[in-house]
């Protein structure tokens, strides 16, 4: 009985904080910002794009620091930034030390399947998805306009890298076969090699330009027999090649939905490694 009477008075204790019956009081209200999110026009795109960015702690226009920029492709607050950024602001505490303090530019999409593919063969495809075809005119974007405003814009210095995803993934392979100087890290998560019957896998990458040696990580996970052989056989390719510096990860646990966010934590730590 007396267990029971102490439940009760725990319960009524319990409700009447629930309900507001408490001494405390609201002293101060005010936005917790993550990062600035910056409106441009492109010329290239012909259209007006997003972009959300991350300033390490510490960041001063004024100071003699430049740091590190991440690329972020599928970049909007509803998409892939606010958890990558709070992967890297983890990575970057004292006690865990496995990045440099980054900046990262999250691209928000307006057509992603417009952006991220290249022309299709596949008549079906171009039935079912018209707008496809365009990251020959996006990648001049990252190239012409994108990296040079970020540079113009912050402190940054030569390390850049790209991540990507599904058709973000496919996307990067393609910068790294046809454009690779334009980063020298590349994370791809699960990439949509199977687009246009797999032709980019059956392209020798080029990697004239590149003036140190790249860093790429390649990850999937139980996403199916395709999606699996495909990412094995671009990692095979490239681990070939002397420019490259290159790392392949399974992850038999995880799936097309649920691999992004432990993938890219396993990237900054190998990439850490190898430092």
């Amino acid at each position: 009985m007396k267990q029971i009477f102490i439940t009760l008075l725990y319960f009524c204790s319990i409700t009447q904080i629930l309900s507001g019956q408490t001494d405390i009081k609201l002293l101060q209200s005010e936005p917790f910002v993550l990062g600035e999110i910056l409106e441009i026009e492109s010329s290239i795109l012909a259209e007006k794009r997003i972009l959300n960015i991350y300033l390490p702690e510490g960041y001063n226009k004024d100071d003699t620091i430049n740091y590190p920029v991440i690329y972020l492709l599928d970049g909007a607050a509803d998409e892939d930034f606010i958890h990558i950024v709070g992967l890297v602001q983890f990575c970057n505490f004292s006690w865990v030390n496995i990045l440099p303090k980054s900046i990262v530019v999250g691209i928000a999409n307006v057509d992603r399947r417009r952006d991220f593919t290249y022309p299709t063969t596949i008549e079906k495809d171009k039935k079912d998805y018209p707008t496809t075809g365009g990251s020959g005119k996006f990648i001049t974007f990252i190239e012409k306009e994108l990296q040079v405003f970020i540079e113009k814009q912050y402190k940054v210095n030569n390390s850049k890298t790209l991540i990507g995803q599904s058709l973000g993934g496919l996307l990067a392979t393609e910068i790294l076969f046809n454009h690779s100087k334009l980063f020298n890290k590349y994370i791809i998560i699960s990439p949509s090699l199977w687009w246009d019957q797999e032709s980019l896998l059956a392209k020798t990458p080029t990697f004239t330009g590149v003036s140190e040696k790249l860093e790429i990580y390649i990850a999937v996970g139980k996403e199916g027999k395709v999606m699996k052989r495909d990412a094995k056989k671009l990692y095979k390719t490239l681990q070939k090649n002397p420019y490259l510096h290159t790392h392949f990860q399974y992850f038999p646990d995880k799936d097309h939905a649920t691999i992004y966010h432990q993938a890219v934590y396993k990237a900054f730590e190998w990439l850490n490694s190898i430092k």
